[in-house]
């Protein structure tokens, strides 16, 4: 072979490899997470891209983060705005966006259940390493009772496998909770911290906004030092490291306390930073301002009950960090974590 040919050959393969690459699902040049986001409409789930860059973007799409099709984009643009996307309403659909500035996988956040309010999935978090959460792997929720028919199907279609269930036995009794086909298993671990509910029961007119913001303060430190508490994340933590349980939900009433500091150790296990993990807890305000609105105007003093404020969480970490030197340490020595088996099947 001449060196002409030689050169000629090694330029094609470079240039194939670079194409090879460029089709590749992934996340590269700056951080655009906090730029761009995907909206589902919880009323008839039609989805739509919203974006805030300048130059011109690119968006692929596919049903799968493996199946993204890059030979025909879903949308194509140029700077800021919301854009409908055309794709399917019964399944969830994953994307690549392109940018001018980096690229970076996405999918909505928050799922567009009619029949719920808080559900999230935990996908698409940077890491303090610069990696980032897989997407469609593990997800967050309130209860499950009210999912409608399409709700089941959209669950189905990712496909849910798992879910864990942190409610108690009467919670469960009152409002079980209604299983998409693709789920094999609904795992009962049931978490009641301390007696809130007792205290809050106990004379509802003696209670002022400061004793129920404290009261929450202590359930969360309940959540990380009960010893029946630490058993059932425990066993949360199994699953998530067994890949036949995955994808998984997991869930309490409102999705926000019980649920909310299981994703919080979840986000630690994967490197997520602290600042990021109290940003994704401090959501469930927006989420589940109407599920309890008639609630919170007829008593204000107990609004604390049914939000969630940055105090609440910190001081359940503060109290890990506190009594095992660091959260790394509480999941690997207390909940039996395996972190680099959770960062090898959770980040991209």
């Amino acid at each position: 072979m001449n060196k002409i040919l030689f050169y000629m050959t090694l330029g094609t393969a470079i240039l194939s490899s670079c194409a090879k690459q460029e089709n590749k699902p992934g996340y590269s040049g700056k951080d655009v997470t906090a730029d761009v986001s995907i909206i589902r409409s919880k009323k008839d789930k039609s989805a739509s891209l919203q974006i805030y860059t300048s130059g011109k973007w690119t968006l692929y799409g596919g049903n799968s983060v493996d199946n993204i099709d890059f030979s025909n984009p879903i949308a194509q643009g140029q700077d800021s705005g919301t854009f409908p996307l055309d794709v399917a309403d019964s399944v969830r659909s994953y994307f690549q966006i392109v940018t001018e500035e980096g690229k970076a996988i996405l999918a909505d956040r928050h799922l567009p259940m009619t029949g719920g309010y808080n559900f999230r999935d935990l996908g698409g978090y940077r890491t303090t390493d610069g990696k980032y959460v897989k997407w469609g792997k593990i997800f967050r929720s309130d209860d499950l009772h009210n999912l409608t028919d399409a709700d089941l199907k959209y669950l189905s279609a990712i496909p849910l496998t798992s879910i864990v269930d942190f409610r108690s036995e009467e919670e469960r009794t009152l409002q079980p909770d209604i299983n998409p086909a693709s789920v094999k298993e609904n795992y009962a671990y049931a978490i009641s911290p301390g007696n809130l509910m007792e205290a809050v029961s106990k004379d509802i007119r003696l209670l002022t906004a400061e004793k129920v913001d404290t009261l929450m303060m202590e359930m969360n430190i309940l959540l990380v030092t009960d010893s029946a508490c630490i058993a059932q994340y425990r066993k949360f933590f199994e699953l998530l490291q067994n890949e036949a349980d995955v994808p998984l939900m997991f869930h309490c009433s409102a999705g926000k306390d019980r649920t909310g500091m299981g994703a919080a150790l979840v986000l630690s296990a994967l490197g997520v930073d602290e600042q990021t993990i109290i940003r994704d807890y401090l959501d469930s305000n927006i989420y589940l301002a109407n599920k309890y609105a008639k609630f919170k105007t007829e008593y204000p003093q107990l609004s604390a009950l049914y939000e969630v404020k940055p105090q609440f969480l910190q001081a359940g970490i503060d109290r890990i960090k506190k009594d095992h030197g660091s959260i790394e340490n509480y999941l690997t020595k207390v909940l039996n974590v395996d972190i680099q088996k959770m960062q090898q099947m959770y980040l991209y």
